[in-house]
């Protein structure tokens, strides 16, 4: 999102730095992004926002909207997707359900 919000060339020390993150951190959602087709990478290594097709375009819109709506919702998905495992240990210790 960041990326996406302000659209210019983004240097990897630039990301780490607004995102208080990693460099692995960084560099590994970034070659994500890229094979997911939602950022160019170029060759002096600035990140930028821009996906593959009007089709990804919309679904990073609805993906924003259904985060703006039901962020706990969201992340369940983005850690599920992830490790199961983590998932059913997280779920032992809810209270309630979304």
């Amino acid at each position: 999102m960041l990326l996406k919000r302000d659209r210019k060339p983004w240097t990897q020390d630039a990301i780490v730095e607004a995102m208080r993150a990693s460099q692995l951190v960084v560099s590994q959602a970034l070659e994500s992004l890229v094979a997911a087709g939602l950022v160019t990478v170029g060759e002096g290594g600035e990140a930028l926002f821009a996906p593959s097709s009007e089709d990804v375009a919309k679904l990073i819109e609805e993906a924003e909207a259904l985060f703006a709506k039901r962020p706990d919702t969201v992340r369940r998905l983005i850690v599920a997707a992830s490790s199961p495992n983590l998932t059913a240990f997280a779920d032992a210790f809810r209270l309630g359900r979304d």
